[in-house]
């Protein structure tokens, strides 16, 4: 079993996430940078994403403390307690929320300048996506018909 820096990991997935995010923010949205942060940011994170989560699921990767990660667990909130009580399980499910609020962030983007809303009108529903993703996909979702204009 290969002990892993969880700090470290978890440190990186939170810079991955915060360059793509920033350069949706910041950046001119040319296909350019939405192509690089759909592969250099989103790509990478699910390719961390998978590489941990088979190397725990496999029992290759030292969970800290072997939670049952590799051994299965129950369908349930305590089975999902359990398992997350490991370093490896918290550092892997935290990189499936960045990639999939990125993931969003990037959708949001995209469909905003299609229906030409100003940045500064995007950017609370960047700021509530990143800290809150499925609350500022609804507040999007929402607000995406009246904000816009084709």
């Amino acid at each position: 079993m290969v002990a892993m820096d969880w700090d470290f990991l978890f440190g990186l997935t939170n810079l991955i996430a915060i360059a793509g995010w920033l350069a949706l923010i910041a950046l001119p949205r040319s296909e350019l940078v939405l192509k690089a942060v759909l592969v250099g940011a989103v790509g990478l994170l699910c390719v961390i994403y998978t590489a941990l989560f088979i190397g725990l699921a496999g029992g290759l990767l030292d969970a800290e403390p072997d939670a049952g990660v590799a051994q299965g667990f129950a369908y349930s909130v305590d089975g999902l307690k359990a398992m997350f009580a490991a370093r490896g399980a918290i550092v892997v499910g935290w990189t499936h929320y960045l990639a999939f609020d990125l993931f969003v962030g990037l959708w949001i983007a995209r469909d905003a300048d299609a229906r030409r809303v100003g940045r500064w009108a995007q950017l609370p529903f960047f700021m509530v996506t990143f800290l809150a993703g499925p609350i500022g996909l609804l507040a999007w979702l929402l607000a995406r018909h009246s904000l816009g204009r084709r």
